[in-house]
């Protein structure tokens, strides 16, 4: 646009916010603009909350768990972009022309504004911590590890927001914030002493994601409870146990505790034993032992071949006593089946073997 063009457009634009007071002091042209101004500052939020926000999200999310087509942004950040607007209209108004209108209260709407624009971003900001996860990146693609990161980022971020937020408001509101800041420290060097632990645990949540013993989803055992990690938080990790009840671990406990963790198994052991009575033949027993190991490695479900066996391993009357030792994946459903399966089989072996197991009620 040239430098006449410009003059000629702030020129109309005077003209028609000019005229004669008709309303509360405002001219009938500065009603119209202000309305206008209102008018764009809606639609700006709504075309930020649920076109722009989805479209940023799509274009520097590191996951795929972002779907533009249902994502909106929280009402906070459309609300703070129409209040950001309508502020930065009404000051470019102030100062480019000379409107009609009640100048100390349209200049009391304008600091208004800006507080709610600076108050909804903080909303806006604490709100959109529950996206980090969104940005996380980890090797290989780990889920359970982005899980663990989104985990304590949020909260991360959450502390963040509000402590950003305090110094914010407090500036807003026009106290001195060196003042603000030096009795924090005091203040803050005060609370760490007294709250060591809350510390010890904080650290404790560091250690956790440096050395990840465990990510969120792993099932583990730790200082005796038993259960699925479902939250890494800044001071404590939460474990639903098998009774689907929430035990809350402080983070410093678990680093100084040893750790579990069945997610990480490679495979499956299943050690199944079978007791017989004490006057069974001994060749139908290794006949039994062999038939049954045959049969169980020819599944295609074991693994680890030369690592499996059946044995007798105890002999003390009135039994004798039959181990195996097989592998599987890494399923529980299919440990669950495989066993299952073993156990059937030792059962016909045993019949084609002509022997019988022991029965601790029978008498001779």
């Amino acid at each position: 646009m040239s430098w006449a063009m410009w003059i000629n457009y702030m020129s109309a634009l005077n003209d028609f916010l000019s005229g004669e007071e008709e309303l509360a002091g405002f001219s009938n042209g500065t009603l119209i603009i202000l309305l206008g101004i209102i008018a764009l500052s809606l639609i700006s939020g709504i075309i930020a909350r649920r076109y722009l926000f989805p479209i940023l999200m799509n274009i520097l999310s590191k996951t795929d768990r972002i779907d533009g087509r249902t994502l909106f942004a929280p009402r906070s950040l459309a609300w703070m972009i129409g209040f950001l607007i309508f502020h930065i209209s009404i000051e470019w108004i102030s100062n480019n022309s000379n409107p009609i209108w009640n100048g100390e209260l349209m200049s009391s709407i304008s600091n208004i504004s800006w507080a709610a624009f600076v108050i909804l971003m903080l909303v806006a900001a604490y709100r959109l911590v529950d996206y980090l996860d969104a940005f996380i990146v980890v090797e290989g693609n780990d889920i359970a590890a982005r899980k663990s990161l989104a985990s304590v980022a949020e909260s991360v971020g959450r502390l963040a927001v509000f402590v950003g937020g305090i110094f914010i408001i407090a500036g807003l509101a026009g106290m001195d914030l060196n003042g603000l800041i030096a009795g924090l420290g005091i203040t803050g060097l005060a609370l760490a002493l007294a709250a060591k632990d809350s510390v010890a645990n904080i650290f404790g949540a560091i250690s956790i994601l440096v050395d990840q013993p465990f990510n969120v989803g792993d099932w583990i055992i730790v200082e005796g409870i038993e259960g699925e990690v479902v939250n890494i938080g800044l001071r404590t990790t939460m474990i639903r146990t098998g009774n689907d009840t929430i035990v809350t671990v402080p983070n410093s406990n678990i680093t100084n505790s040893p750790v579990e963790n069945f997610s990480l198994r490679r495979f499956r052991r299943i050690r199944p034993n079978f007791q017989f009575e004490d006057d069974s033949d001994k060749e139908s027993l290794k006949k039994f032992c062999e038939i049954l190991l045959g049969k169980v490695l020819s599944d295609a479900r074991a693994i680890m071949h030369d690592d499996s066996w059946v044995k007798i391993t105890d002999s003390l009357p009135p039994k004798i006593t039959a181990s195996g030792n097989f592998y599987c994946k890494s399923s529980a459903e299919t440990q669950r089946e495989f066993k299952e399966e073993i156990l059937l089989l030792a059962k016909a072996s045993a019949k084609e073997c002509n022997i019988s197991f022991h029965e601790p009620r029978q008498r001779k």
